[in-house]
């Protein structure tokens, strides 16, 4: 009797929990008590996009495909950078509404969710940087949390309206964000069938569907993931500290490199309204160098420069790596 009490509770959890890998507002957001808990449940497609990577000793590998992979992983980085970080989070420039919803959709498919949710985050670290209300601080939480345990979290698969008010009267980016997996899933369905159609018409290229998908698709998203993440866990631990900015942000050339741009991040936290974070010449931003490249073709204008004098203000005598300053900006 008591089993059978039980069962459509478990069955309406289970229910519950596979609708919310669709639709991000079929439950009600999520009360404080469940901080710091993992949704195993609604974790489950992370974890088999993880899965599924092993599959590259199956499908094998091919130029075509590789290429794909790095050609898409380079489009949705700067889609993540440039319009998901500088654009949505910190209004670095302008531009039209048909290029930021071309782009919200560009950034919906790297699987970082919608621009809405990215955004409400991400301005709140900003204020709580390295604070213990900073849901991504490495500081504050350790490298495994600040990583990846924070975007698996109960608390934090909600966006925090309240930040992104400027973005909800847009019909369309609330589309991106409730329904995430959209965009996804077609990119990766049109993977597979480039790989067939290439398998067919080009077999001399040695691809086909399941090859593409793959790389394409997973090995791709994979590596966005983890480059991405490294901007929470280690530029706040790993490199050095130009600027005397209250929080632990660090600039680094290496994650620089695998972010376009990202990785010069005490220069970002320094300024974070600038739509350039390499604030010297060798300090190589590809993300506002193809915004530059944008601005001349009329898509986006309006680029947010450094202050003049703010470049040399609050600069640590040495750039320390062990500096915890807490100045306030």
């Amino acid at each position: 009797m008591t089993q059978t009490l039980k069962s459509p509770s478990s069955t309406r959890r289970l229910l519950i929990a596979i609708s919310r890998w669709f639709d991000n507002e079929s439950t009600e957001p999520l009360n404080d008590e469940h901080n710091r808990q993992i949704d195993w449940p609604r974790s489950v497609p992370f974890i088999l996009m993880h899965v599924a990577a092993v599959a590259v000793f199956w499908v094998g590998t091919s130029p075509v495909a590789v290429l794909i992979a790095i050609g898409l992983y380079a489009l949705r980085m700067f889609a993540i950078t440039g319009f998901y970080h500088r654009y949505f989070s910190h209004k670095a420039f302008r531009t039209s509404r048909l290029v930021q919803f071309f782009f919200a959709m560009v950034g919906a498919s790297a699987v970082q969710r919608g621009p809405i949710w990215w955004s409400s985050h991400h301005r709140h670290h900003h204020v709580h940087a390295d604070e213990i209300d900073d849901a991504h601080s490495p500081v504050q939480h350790g490298f495994f949390w600040s990583h990846v345990g924070w975007f698996l979290c109960r608390i934090n698969f909600n966006a925090r309206s309240e930040l992104v008010k400027d973005w909800l009267r847009y019909p369309e980016l609330r589309f991106l964000d409730r329904f995430d997996t959209v965009v996804p899933a077609l990119l990766a369905v049109s993977l597979y069938g480039l790989g067939v159609w290439l398998s067919i018409g080009r077999p001399d290229l040695g691809t086909n569907g399941p090859q593409m998908l793959v790389w394409g698709f997973v090995i791709s998203t994979l590596a966005l993931y983890h480059a991405t993440f490294t901007v929470n866990s280690l530029a706040h631990v790993w490199g050095q500290r130009r600027y005397s900015t209250r929080d632990a942000s660090r600039n680094n050339a290496v994650l620089a490199f695998f972010t376009l741009g990202e990785g010069w991040h005490n220069n970002h936290h320094h300024y974070p309204a600038a739509a350039r974070q390499g604030f010297f010449w060798w300090e190589v931003d590809p993300t506002y160098y193809l915004l530059k490249l944008m601005e001349t073709l009329g898509l986006v204008w309006e680029l947010k420069a450094l202050p003049e004098g703010l470049r040399e203000r609050r600069r640590t005598s040495i750039e320390n790596p062990e500096d915890h300053s807490t100045i306030e900006p």
